[in-house]
């Protein structure tokens, strides 16, 4: 078995003549016999695309004078600048061959030991290297000055060294735990998976995942590993390392996902009658951390656009001022301990990818409260790339934010959604300011009230390794590729509906991507189509995705210059049928539709919304996975064009509704469905249920207290008006609360009620499109909507 692979890029040709290459031939030899795995590249391109594709790599021998390939062959292979970040001047600039990839490499690679290949014609030139080159490698080779046995020695030396310092702390103790192979004499009772080969079942089980998964799943009582709640041994030496790479003082690993980070930090920051300030956009858990601590919740609420998209809560709804009449006018106010509040928190970004400026919305918020919690749960790689620079919650410390009303600020993480860990595994990261100190003892007391004593070791050490990666320059490496390979898709798209539109030789409409039309060069202030920008300024440049106020691409009002900033990552496509600024037109595709038609390709997108759908462009997207993507859209196309049959298209939904969608084309089917969201005013009330909030009633603690006891009933819409909810109600699409436990439905004719009303008619009239509505029931014999509400006092 191979201990690693050795890049060896050379000019040579092992299997050529010659004194040199014989000993380049023997060296290679040696260091296969101690157990390396051999990588050859013959130019600078080759070795540059062994470098982007194989991460094992343990060691690099890079000649100098390795060319590059010839101009008819140099074509592809290389990222963008922003990528590759090179040298001043850019890699055309780069002397040779060899110092491309060296240049590679330490934009690649964090510490890889790298060794230059010197011979007879360039050791005159060691002494003229640039400088950056003694910076990136840890020795240099003249092949006929040592044996090859030493040489492949050296080699093979840094190699095996590179190869057990890249391990962070908790899995490298983890690992060498495993290798002990000790018995098992506690808990979990499998007892390394050896339980399961006693069972059909189980061995079938066993088999699957494989036996090192079950040595890893270990008990608290394995001392040599540390404790997840005492945060001691190899466990919080890993913490340590999470809050020095994301910028943290204190790291807190969370086995429940980012749900049970938000109310760990909410039950901490705020207590019984204390005032919260809540961005209405929140999850869920956000609200049943003020259930758990018995806060009472004041909203802010967030800007929204034609497509039903929230936005950011403007600069004008945190301003001192407009907090402090919030306060006052909100009636469960009356009743706090106090008129301040204790704790504030946003959704940074939002589900749609729209983020912060952090200091803003910190400096903003400081004067009404001494805590700003960021929910990032989708943002846990903004500290990686320059895009995001000052948009993420541990960036706000004391060198960016000065003077001692700075709030203490938490970011909680769900790192498993956007970057490499287990699911369920997150984390809470901590800057504390002297106006509300953090005591470890303390804010652990509300950790261990919502973590486990049995904690899941390959989980942990899923989170040390997502850690790691992120380390250093690759880091870097691997946010660039996702955010590279975003861009791609987005002018892609927009590409192929010119070509459409050029052609016409077919309809000239295609999907849209949700995104400004033109971005300026800051270099020349030219403007430039989104389509024909370079990739590297897309990459580079955070002003290109920055909310400019008033443009009509994205629709929000009341933002100020640079407030919010477009996450590329998370990529929203457009219908037609209705615009960001909430124009309507005559024909349209709603989303839902092509959301069903991607699923029968096996593409499940992220989130649906009326006439946008979200794809997320993660570190595993592949050029052949947005492809495919693309390939779908342009064969919707197609079908709808051509009038296909529903039964042809959709078959799967023809045949679970035989009665609605019999003898019905794509065609009618979206004018259909287009007809009732425009027509019927469906999106205008869904505008007006989510900017005008209902009426706080009770605090959200008394309403789970009568749900618990008996104190609720469930009415449907009929009967519900001027009722008071005593759950949440979030449906999606859009995804974000339009009902708030304690909160009042209204009047029948009010907002909340016609739109609730609304998503009742159109499930009734689309069958297997219906919304995904938490806190709502269908009653199964009528299709009424049924609330969870509290029952009224005799």
């Amino acid at each position: 078995m191979a201990n690693g692979t050795v890049l060896l890029a050379l000019r040579e040709d092992p299997l050529g003549g010659g004194v040199s290459v014989e000993q380049l031939r023997r060296i290679g030899k040696e260091l296969e016999e101690r157990g390396l795995e051999l990588r050859r590249a013959a130019d600078s391109r080759d070795a540059r695309a062994m470098l982007q594709t194989e991460a094992g790599i343990a060691a690099a021998v890079v000649a100098w004078d390795l060319p590059r390939p010839s101009a008819a062959t140099r074509t592809g292979g290389a990222p963008s600048p922003s990528a590759t970040g090179p040298a001043p001047g850019g890699n055309a600039h780069l002397p040779t061959g060899g110092a491309e990839v060296l240049d590679r490499i330490r934009h690649r690679f964090k510490d890889l030991p790298v060794f230059l290949l010197m011979t007879d014609s360039s050791d005159h030139d060691l002494e003229h290297l640039p400088l950056w080159v003694s910076e990136t490698v840890v020795g240099y080779i003249w092949p006929l000055e040592d044996t090859p046995a030493f040489i492949a020695g050296r080699v093979a030396a840094a190699a095996h060294t590179y190869m057990k310092e890249i391990l962070p702390p908790f899995f490298r103790a983890l690992r060498r735990f495993d290798d002990a192979h000790e018995y098992s004499w506690h808990t979990p009772a499998h007892s390394g998976g050896v339980a399961f080969l006693k069972s059909p079942a189980g061995r079938v089980f066993f088999d699957y995942y494989g036996e090192r998964l079950f040595r890893t799943d270990l008990s608290i009582s394995v001392g040599e590993l540390g404790s997840l709640y005492e945060h001691t041994g190899p466990i919080g030496e890993a913490e340590r390392n999470a809050a020095r790479v994301f910028g943290a003082e204190r790291t807190y690993f969370v086995l429940h996902g980012d749900s049970t980070c938000n109310r760990m930090v909410g039950h901490f920051s705020v207590t019984s009658d204390e005032i919260a300030l809540v961005d209405r956009n929140c999850h869920k858990s956000v609200l049943h951390g003020l259930v758990v601590s018995g806060a009472r919740p004041v909203y802010l609420v967030p800007t929204r656009n034609g497509y039903g998209l929230a936005g950011p809560v403007p600069p004008t709804a945190t301003a001192p001022d407009a907090v402090a009449a919030r306060i006052a006018a909100n009636p469960l106010t009356a009743g706090a301990v106090s008129p301040d509040a204790q704790y504030a928190v946003l959704t940074n970004s939002t589900y749609d990818g729209l983020c912060y400026d952090t200091l803003a919305a910190a400096r903003a918020l400081a004067p009404s409260t001494p805590r700003l919690h960021f929910d990032e749960a989708w943002f846990a790689y903004a500290r990686f790339h320059p895009l995001y620079r000052g948009r993420f919650g541990m960036a706000v410390g004391p060198d960016t934010l000065e003077g001692d009303g700075r709030p203490t600020v938490f970011a909680t993480h769900s790192t498993h959604k956007l970057l490499a860990a287990l699911s369920q595994c997150a984390m809470v990261h901590v800057r504390p300011a002297p106006r509300a100190p953090v005591q470890h003892d303390r804010f652990n007391e509300a950790f261990m009230m919502h973590g486990t004593t049995s904690a899941f070791y390959p989980g942990i050490a899923s989170l040390d390794v997502a850690t790691a990666m992120m380390d250093g320059p690759q880091g870097r490496w691997l946010i660039d590729e996702a955010v590279t390979e975003a861009i791609r898709f987005r002018q892609a798209v927009v590409r192929t509906g010119r070509r459409i539109a050029a052609a016409g030789d077919r309809p000239d409409w295609f999907f849209g991507v949700w995104q400004p039309e033109e971005v300026t060069d800051p270099a020349t202030g030219t403007r430039i189509p989104f389509a024909d920008a370079p990739a590297a300024l897309l990459a580079g440049e955070p002003s290109c995705w920055q909310l400019e106020p008033g443009a009509a691409w994205h629709g929000f009002p009341d933002l100020t210059d640079g407030y919010g900033l477009l996450d590329p990552v998370k990529v929203t496509l457009t219908c037609p049928g209705v615009t960001a600024t909430g124009e309507t037109r005559p024909w349209g595709i709603p989303a839902r539709i092509l959301t069903e038609y991607l699923a029968t390709r096996g593409i499940v997108v992220e989130k649906t919304d009326s006439y946008t759908t979200l794809v997320l462009f993660s570190m595993g997207i592949t050029k052949g996975k947005w492809g495919t993507l693309m390939d779908a859209l342009m064969d919707f196309k197609a079908h709808y064009d051509s009038d296909a049959p529903l039964d042809r298209v959709l078959p799967a939904l023809t045949a679970r509704h035989p009665g609605r969608y019999r003898d019905t084309t794509l065609r009618e089917l979206c004018a259909q469905m287009h007809g009732h969201l425009t027509r019927g005013a469906f999106i205008g009330a869904l505008d007006e249920a989510f900017q005008n909030l209902p009426e706080p009633v009770h605090p959200p603690r008394y309403c789970y207290q009568q749900l618990i006891r008996g104190g609720t009933e469930r009415l449907p819409l009929a009967e519900a008006a001027h009722r008071v909810a005593a759950a949440m109600v979030a449906v999606t699409p859009p995804g974000i609360p339009v009902l708030m436990p304690g909160e009042s439905l209204g009047a029948p004719d009010g907002p909340l009620l016609r739109y609730l009303g609304a998503l009742e008619a159109f499930d009734r009239a689309f069958p297997g499109f219906g919304s995904e509505a938490h806190g709502v029931t269908v009653d199964p014999e009528t299709g009424d909507y049924l609330i969870e509400c509290l029952r009224t006092t005799p």
